[in-house]
């Protein structure tokens, strides 16, 4: 089922997300939910706040990208519980990035190259891995959601107060996007 993304000021954006239990029976339906949610949206990354829920779950797909990043060939993946345990700060890049729950609007965020991860797959499997490129920049984009952090907390403070305006046109509902949305406007 295709759910709708919150968007900016709503408040389970801004919450710490809780850890995922083993034994909830609905988290098979909610990862395939997200997976379509995110495909009709036409992103690369969704984390459940995004779609309304305070749990600790991330689905990348990153073969959309597959003609730029032939490595990403067929990569789809669910991350359960994941947590950033390092960063590498000795190198860093700064990308453009966006987000869905933020539509419209893009800026230019400073991240390491490289991350220490942990995260279970939809198996419940344990992983604790080194990941780096573009992929370690998505994954730290979705798992700053579930820290009650989005992208545009990231940019530099002049940055911050040149969009404010178009942070509050959305939070107003005074955007376009080919996709369902929950804003915290009342039409």
């Amino acid at each position: 089922m295709i759910l709708p993304i919150y968007t900016y000021g709503q408040p389970v954006l801004r919450k710490v997300a809780q850890d995922v239990d083993s034994s909830d029976a609905s988290l098979p339906q909610l990862i395939s939910d997200m997976y379509e949610t995110l495909d009709n949206a036409g992103g690369v990354g969704l984390a459940a706040p995004q779609i309304g829920k305070s749990i600790r779950v991330v689905v990348i797909d990153l073969d959309v990208l597959k003609d730029e990043f032939p490595e990403y060939k067929g990569f789809r993946h669910v991350f359960v519980n994941p947590h950033i345990i390092e960063a590498d700060d000795k190198e860093k890049e700064t990308l453009e990035e966006g987000c869905l729950s933020i539509p419209g609007l893009s800026e230019n965020v400073t991240r390491p190259k490289r991350i220490h991860v942990t995260y279970l797959d939809d198996d419940f499997q344990p992983h604790d891995e080194w990941v780096d490129g573009y992929l370690a920049r998505v994954m730290q984009h979705e798992f700053d959601h579930l820290e009650g952090v989005m992208y545009v907390d990231r940019v530099s403070p002049l940055r911050k107060q040149l969009i404010r305006n178009k942070l509050r046109g959305i939070m107003q509902g005074k955007f376009r996007c080919g996709y369902r949305v929950k804003t915290i406007h009342k039409k």
